[in-house]
């Protein structure tokens, strides 16, 4: 098997590739500039990690993959390139492993990670053994990446760097369209340009699946020349009607298909997971599997890490860490924590993630944060971006919230929740950058404290 190392190993998406590569029986190195849990698992599982770049530890590689965040003059590159090893991007690389599967790609601007783990899962309980990619840890599972010997690739699409342009997708599915990723996509058009180029990705004999409710998603399945599956709570192909509360904290529903009917109790919040749920049924029924196995698998589905994800409680105090970075995505987050914690305090942290996106999208993330009873704001993580004369204090001061602070330093941050929170207090922290160590931070602060 052909020899890859990868540089950014120990980001979401590498890590998945290289799992999988290794399961696959690839011998797979890596490096990243800095530890984490996924460079921990993968070194588990044995794969040789390094922890900082230097020209020598690509070896004897036959190919070169490497995130999108390593520079052209990072040295493992030009080592490389020296030496004739092709380098490849995610983009030029996925859609190799997808052949002679079919692919199932999941694309949208939210809830992409969660319909792809929810996707692997349901298949998998469904004993299809998927391979699958995404970038997160699906609960109960503990892996974002599988080879599996299944006819299905479940991956999660992303229109990052326009990743999902290099898939090779059987069955396209689009959760919602709303621009984002400014720094790659400077207009709305031509954010709904590439979702266009990635529907047409998709062969004569395939099949694209979209949410009818979200116009951006109606909007490519108006467009697409494929046959076409829609869903929603609306008038839609597939659709959940009779939809209520449970004491899960989740939804039940009954979806109705052209077909079939069944019933469905989710454990994981939130009217969207709904919706990613009636996308997976999609895809059941689309590929002659029972619906109601596949519902039965989903109300065991537990989620995934940093999606609503519960790390604890302690004196009554809930902890919950969740990736939402985007104003929909923050909206949708709150009213999942106040439908499950509808008697709660509810405390919100949020980290903007990139100067672009908090920019762009500035008015509609002063508006999305009503569900909150406190709302900390701390400084931008810059990400990928160099530094702006820019403050998330701007966000702040357009706030209309009456109850909504700036504190610019994690650490800080950590400290006032710890003076502040009391019991029967949710506090949720909303990031996609490191905040998530104030969640950490906060949750080890009480237990000492208890």
């Amino acid at each position: 098997m052909t020899k890859t190392h990868f540089i950014g190993i120990g980001g979401t998406g590498l890590s998945a590739i290289a799992r999988l590569l290794h399961e696959s029986g690839y011998e797979v190195t890596g490096s990243d500039m800095n530890p984490s849990t996924f460079v921990d698992d993968l070194r588990e599982i044995g794969i040789t990690v390094y922890i900082g770049h230097a020209a020598e530890q690509i070896g004897d590689a036959e190919q070169i993959v490497r995130s999108s965040a390593i520079p052209d003059d990072n040295p493992e590159v030009v080592a490389a390139l020296e030496a004739g090893i092709p380098v490849y991007k995610r983009s030029d690389f996925l859609g190799s492993l997808m052949e002679d599967k079919i692919g199932i790609a999941i694309a949208g601007t939210h809830g992409k990670t969660s319909t792809t783990a929810m996707m692997a899962w349901t298949l998998t309980e469904l004993e299809q053994d998927p391979s699958f990619i995404l970038g997160g840890i699906i609960n109960g599972m503990n892996v974002n990446a599988h080879a599996g010997k299944g006819e299905t690739f479940v991956i999660e699409a992303d229109e990052y760097d326009r990743m999902f342009l290099g898939l090779k997708p059987t069955i396209g599915i689009i959760t919602n369209l709303e621009h984002d990723h400014p720094d790659i996509y400077p207009t709305a058009e031509s954010f709904r340009e590439a979702f266009m180029d990635f529907v047409n990705l998709i062969p004569d004999n395939g099949v694209l699946i979209a949410c009818g409710d979200d116009e951006g998603a109606a909007e490519m399945l108006k467009e697409a020349k494929v046959q076409r599956i829609s869903y929603g709570f609306g008038e839609t192909q597939i659709s959940a009607n009779n939809v209520k509360a449970n004491s899960h904290g989740g939804f039940n529903f009954t979806c109705h298909s052209q077909l079939a009917t069944c019933d469905v109790s989710l454990q994981v919040p939130g009217k969207h997971n709904v919706l990613n749920a009636l996308a997976v049924l999609s895809v059941i029924a689309h590929l002659g599997l029972s619906l109601e196995d596949a519902a039965a698998a989903l109300g065991r589905f537990a989620g995934t890490g940093r999606r609503f994800d519960l790390l604890g409680v302690v004196n009554g105090i809930s902890v919950y860490d969740d990736y939402a970075h985007h104003p929909t995505e923050i909206r949708a987050t709150l009213s999942a924590a106040r439908a499950r914690h509808p008697e709660s305090r509810i405390w919100t942290v949020w980290q903007p993630h990139t100067y672009s996106r908090t920019q762009l999208l500035f008015e509609e993330f002063t508006q999305a944060f009503d569900d909150a009873d406190q709302v900390i704001v701390t400084e931008v993580y810059k990400s990928r971006e160099p530094e702006e004369d820019f403050s998330s204090a701007q966000v702040v001061n357009a706030m209309k919230h009456s109850s909504a602070r700036f504190i610019a330093e994690l650490e800080d941050t950590s400290n006032y929740l710890l003076k502040s929170l009391r019991p029967n207090d949710v506090l949720l922290v909303l990031s996609a950058g490191d905040a998530n160590e104030v969640s950490q931070a906060v949750l080890e602060g009480l237990q000492r404290k208890g």
